[in-house]
């Protein structure tokens, strides 16, 4: 086994000991090896593609649990420069903030699929797994509606209604499909 694999596997289970990330691995089928999977030659690394990905939609489709049953909720989403968390607003009197504040655990997934309806060979989607937090307004929250507003500029009085709750999510790790089938992993570094 590589040493950077080797490594890296070090690092997970020592972040899973201390309850810093999510189980491993999310994606059995993908294992230990899919954690620094190599690019092709003729594609951009895959954190440019993740960021090229999550900057060219505006939506996402959050998924949420509770009752032991799966919920997916649309979301308006930011996320950071470092690709290591993201942020989406509720409002709090919603079943989606409901469930949030029952289960931390989500996952936020995003595709382009309305831009190649005639050739789903060109489709990407990722999958970004992680815990939410609820974001207090004492906090990071001027950063995230920031964030948000640049993007989503229609949200302004939205994120300024004391009855919205803004959340960020922990990104763990970043699931990336293309053409249906390739599917690779990619962790994003821990800030600070």
């Amino acid at each position: 086994m590589r040493q950077a694999t080797v490594e890296a596997l070090l690092a997970i289970r020592i972040a899973e000991s201390r309850g810093d990330l999510m189980s491993q691995p999310d994606e059995p089928a993908l294992g230990a090896g899919a954690l620094r999977s190599a690019e092709p030659a003729s594609e951009p690394p895959l954190p440019e593609r993740i960021r090229a990905l999550v900057d060219s939609e505006l939506y996402g489709v959050l998924c949420t649990q509770g009752s032991q049953q799966p919920y997916g909720s649309l979301v308006a989403h930011a996320f950071a420069p470092d690709l290591s968390a993201a942020a989406f607003a509720t409002p709090i009197t919603t079943r989606k903030y409901e469930l949030l504040t029952g289960c931390d655990r989500v996952s936020l997934v995003v595709d382009n699929r309305a831009r190649f309806v005639h050739d789903m060979t060109r489709i990407e989607a990722i999958t970004a797994t992680g815990r939410a937090v609820r974001v207090d307004r004492e906090e990071e929250f001027d950063r995230w509606a920031q964030r948000l507003l640049e993007r989503h500029p229609y949200l302004d009085s939205f994120l300024a209604a004391p009855s919205t709750a803004l959340f960020q999510i922990e990104i763990a790790r970043f699931l990336h499909v293309v053409r249906f089938q390739e599917v690779r992993q990619w962790i994003p570094a821990t800030p600070g």
